[in-house]
């Protein structure tokens, strides 16, 4: 059995289609594939996947296959990466990740610490989507990341640093802008704009939201980041639900209005591999109460405690 046999598995599982994985993911032929994944098979003795007429869907056996199958290459990435960065020179480097705006409203405090800890250390940064983030982590790309606690993760451990309320969107030129809060039912008779792809974790709590306060939220579209959840708000007339730090990055043809009543709270974590020995990261993590401290009590947004 091959790294790539395992590759191509977990594409066809993830795509849940031989042709658009072959195509989109691994840009081989579908024939090529298919034989690709009927070797595996043999070799694992089980069938893993079964054929039908609109794709595959994994058996049980492949379900239990695909977990071991990602583990697997996670510990081949972070096998490569940890031998890479012992032929680099002794300086200590942090690797950290962000939800995008999260690093406006966080990254000071962090420097300020991680200056105190060590003012020779190398600090990279990268924005990305929260799973984009959690799947760094695993890959041992990033040491520490803002992000939410993702579920389906291995061998990460999430601290919780803020609850945020959550904050309605809607266009300028709406009708309900009128109005200081939004109430539940004036959400429930919208176009509501999606973020499920991108922001589960964020989908998962508007939509236990709505069903607390009797609501359906029922996406007609769905948006690829912010900016594209807030043109679709803009274009559709319709309404978004957002976490309270990104109201600074909105734009002039939207704006945002409390939830009446007690505002749903997203966590945003700080997150880090359980196998991370850097001693940075050992560091930071020492003071995480204190970074969490320094921005509860600043004065551009209020986080719920």
């Amino acid at each position: 059995m091959e790294l790539r046999h395992l590759r191509y598995f977990i594409a066809v599982a993830e795509e849940g289609s031989l042709l658009t994985a072959a195509q989109r993911r691994l840009h081989t032929s579908q024939p090529s594939l298919s034989r690709q994944i009927r070797d595996l098979e043999c070799e694992v003795g089980v069938k893993l996947l079964e054929r039908q007429a609109r794709g595959v869907v994994l058996t049980t056996a492949g379900k239990i296959f695909l977990e071991h199958a990602r583990l697997a290459l996670l510990q081949v990435e972070a096998a490569v990466d940890g031998a890479r960065r012992a032929e680099q020179p002794e300086k200590p480097v942090l690797a950290m990740g962000f939800i995008a705006g999260q690093e406006v409203v966080w990254l000071p405090h962090v420097l300020r610490i991680l200056r105190e800890e060590a003012p020779e250390a190398e600090i990279t940064l990268c924005s990305q989507s929260s799973p984009e983030l959690a799947l760094g982590l695993m890959r041992g790309k990033l040491d520490v990341a803002f992000l939410r606690p993702e579920i389906g993760t291995v061998g990460l451990s999430f601290k919780v640093l803020a609850k945020e309320p959550l904050i309605a969107v809607l266009p300028a030129d709406h009708r309900l802008t009128s109005r200081k809060k939004m109430r539940p039912q004036d959400l429930g008779s919208q176009i509501y704009v999606s973020s499920s792809r991108t922001s589960p974790v964020l989908e998962s709590v508007i939509q236990h939201y709505a069903s607390s306060v009797g609501i359906t939220l029922k996406a007609g579209y769905e948006g690829e980041n912010l900016p594209s959840a807030m043109s679709l708000v803009t274009s559709t007339g319709g309404v978004t639900l957002i976490p309270l730090y990104a109201q600074n990055m909105l734009t002039p043809n939207v704006v945002a209005r409390a939830l009446d009543g007690v505002p749903p709270t997203i966590d945003l974590v700080l997150g880090y591999s359980d196998a991370n020995t850097n001693p940075l990261l050992l560091r930071l993590l020492s003071r995480a109460d204190e970074l969490a401290a320094n921005v509860q009590d600043q004065r551009i947004i209020r986080y719920a405690i």
